[in-house]
């Protein structure tokens, strides 16, 4: 035996063991080994390849963590198209779904198998020889996205299959973020101070179709397989067979299917998971419902978008009726008072709940929701409780119209309607509340990025009177940041180090992080790129004012909150510490010549949620490629891209006849660009 094929022969045994024991903790949760054996292995695997990096591949475990991130993906055309289903709405629907099946078919043929719908991105994977190459989303249910880089980083994917399979072999399912897994996305964004997925479905999307696999391995993704395409090549008759095969195949399923032969089976199945759904670990909104034998459903065919064999059964969203105790006001980073139901305790889509946010006087007004009242609360996407409406029948008498106090309550201070907008905002700020929720802020991800100063620890600082403003921060001295409860040597020295590089952060950075109003990431990333000198802008900003509001994108309201908050002494001041501090005042990047860049003198406007990737990741990409961004439509936009729930700038756009992009169409111009 060779130096070289020693090697060789024990990477593909780690290989084997390596995909073996993901497989029994992934997808079967009955762990053979412990994780420390399980991470020798891997250590082993890693060393190996180091040594000899022609033995690397790209199925190799140790490729899951993603790789470098992508400039797009590829335009990949399904060889059968990949259609949705048509949803049922209620239980008339389905009965007279069932119905057309047996009128048409025997008795004995009018089996179906019921499965809980998963809410998640649908997607496609080809094996060849039993080894993963490659997967794909819907997209148009004709032509998808290669998303194979993300898809490898699915720890519940197996690379190889279980079991022989020769040949050209796809299987579909759908790519989805468990609830627990949800949650701890969602409290690490808003740690770091990023807008949160609005459902476990929307931070699927958004985490499969990043253009970065690393960020894709962070999100805990999982995968649930349900159809193989062609299945006659292995000898499949019914779809109960297939689920089976998928399974033995060593892919993952939830292994929830049921075989019925009778309406009655059908709704059984329903009022069983219309409870049990919200103990379901993966979120699911209702049951898909198939014809069983395969050969049959040619008999239905299909429509031009789903098949006529299949139905998805969409449970209506659980509402609770509570009764209001007390309406509690808090208050924001930007002092903006925010209202909230507060009732007692109900068990809602599977979790206790005893608030629901009431966003703002307008909303309390539409409603009319009073202390005392009885209320219906739903929860949005299933996560976040809201007020739906107020049970007007059951109201008690001598009820009063609740409206925000006139002061802080906090720190006591006038609090003022703000003009054109329906927030109530503390006039003080100083206000401790605005202390803590701005630190918050200017520590984020999108601002100084400062790793480890979180809530928990701005609390401590802050009730020690250590922290009165952003620039105690690069005051404070290690033994202080140690004393703190829960703050050992190491973390002291971590926190200590985060707060040391960020004076090193960006410009555009270092302007959103202060706060001004009106003024996010976007903005300061065009005033910095602009101005290119925080002290410019600042005399600009209280000198000449006027001459923001002719800046492209600036206009007058942001022009107004730059002169007032530059103009306030206190400001100056703080500005003049942080200076002082060491933090980062100029962009001295060299200027690039955008004139023969793709996009170049090309303006787009950003509107809606956008899956892929957030809003500010887009108009990175675009300036990347010599495009510019504005918040505003108007006749010289040229485009204007659509995510979900657009607002007015999508209603501008048409009014004007500026041209709309889709998420898709525009992520196709990215790519070509």
């Amino acid at each position: 035996m060779d130096s070289q094929s020693e090697p060789n022969i024990r990477v593909n045994e780690l290989r084997k063991q390596i995909e073996h024991h993901s497989w029994l903790y992934y997808v079967q949760d009955s762990p053979e080994i412990s994780d420390f054996q399980y991470d020798a292995l891997m250590r082993e695997l890693q060393e190996i390849e180091t040594a000899h990096p022609e033995l690397i591949t790209p199925n190799s475990p140790t490729q899951r963590i993603g790789g470098a991130p992508q400039d797009g993906f590829e335009k990949t055309t399904h060889a059968l198209p990949m259609m949705s289903l048509e949803n049922a709405l209620n239980r008339n629907e389905l009965s007279a779904f069932y119905a057309k099946l047996c009128d048409t078919l025997s008795d004995s043929e009018t089996e179906v198998v019921c499965e809980p719908k998963i809410d998640g991105l649908a997607v496609s994977l080809i094996y060849e020889d039993g080894v993963f190459i490659g997967g794909s989303t819907r997209g148009d249910g004709f032509v998808g996205e290669d998303v194979s880089a993300n898809l490898r980083t699915i720890k519940t994917l197996p690379m190889t299959l279980r079991k022989p399979v020769s040949g050209h072999l796809e299987v579909r399912g759908e790519v989805c973020i468990d609830k627990k897994g949800f949650e701890a996305l969602n409290s690490a964004r808003e740690e770091r101070g990023e807008t949160l997925f609005a459902n476990p479905r929307n931070a699927a999307a958004g985490s499969l179709r990043t253009l970065d696999p690393r960020e894709t391995a962070r999100r805990n993704l999982k995968i649930y397989l349900y159809q193989i395409v062609e299945p006659e090549k292995l000898g499949i008759t019914t779809q109960a067979e297939m689920l089976n095969e998928i399974s033995a195949l060593g892919l993952p399923m939830q292994g929830e299917q049921k075989l019925c032969s009778s309406l009655g089976d059908i709704l059984s199945y329903i009022d069983r998971w219309e409870e049990m759904r919200f103990e379901h670990p993966i979120d699911t909104d209702g049951v898909v419902v198939k014809l069983n034998r395969l050969a049959l459903r040619d008999t239905f065919g299909v429509t031009a978008k789903a098949p006529k064999w299949a139905i998805a059964f969409k449970f209506p969203p659980e509402e609770k009726l509570a009764q209001v105790q007390k309406i509690d006001v808090t208050v924001g980073r930007t002092g903006v008072l925010t209202p909230t139901a507060v009732f007692d305790p109900i068990h809602l889509a599977g979790t206790i709940v005893r608030r629901a946010s009431l966003h703002n006087q307008d909303e309390i007004d539409r409603l009319d929701v009073r202390v005392g009242d009885y209320i219906w609360v739903h929860k949005a996407g299933e996560i976040i409780p809201e007020v739906d409406r107020v049970e007007f029948t059951k109201r008690p008498e001598g009820t009063q119209p609740f409206k925000l106090p006139e002061n802080c309550p906090v720190c006591g201070a006038l609090a003022s309607r703000i003009d054109g907008v329906s927030a109530v905002k503390c006039t003080n700020s100083a206000c401790p509340a605005q202390l803590k929720e701005r630190i918050l802020y200017f520590a984020s991800r999108s601002a100084m990025d400062i790793a480890g100063l979180g809530e928990k620890i701005i609390d401590q600082l802050v009730s020690k009177n250590l922290l009165h403003s952003y620039a105690d921060i690069y005051d404070l001295k290690a033994r202080q940041i140690a004393a703190l409860d829960r703050m050992g040597e190491k973390s002291s020295q971590n926190l200590t180090d985060a707060i040391e590089r960020s004076k090193k952060r960006p410009l555009g950075a270092v302007i959103n992080a202060l706060g001004i109003p009106n003024i996010g990431e976007k903005t300061a990333s065009d005033l910095a790129e602009r101005f290119r000198s925080l002290r410019v802008l600042e005399k600009i900003s209280r000198d000449r004012s006027e001459e923001l509001e002719q800046t492209d994108g600036i206009g007058s309201v942001i022009a107004q909150s730059l002169h007032i908050w530059f103009s306030e002494e206190h400001n100056s001041d703080l500005l003049n510490r942080l200076e002082a501090a060491g933090i980062n005042f100029k962009d001295e990047t060299e200027i690039a010549d955008k004139s023969n860049m793709p996009l170049s003198n090309i303006k787009f406007v950003l509107t809606g949620e956008l899956s892929s990737m957030t809003r500010s990741e887009a108009a990175k990409k675009i300036k990347s490629l010599g495009g510019t961004t504005a918040d505003s439509v108007s006749k010289k936009t040229d485009f204007v891209v659509v995510g979900e729930k657009p607002g007015s700038k999508y209603e501008k756009a048409i009014k004007l006849g500026v041209p709309i992009l889709t998420e898709a169409e525009f992520l196709e111009k990215l790519a070509n660009a």
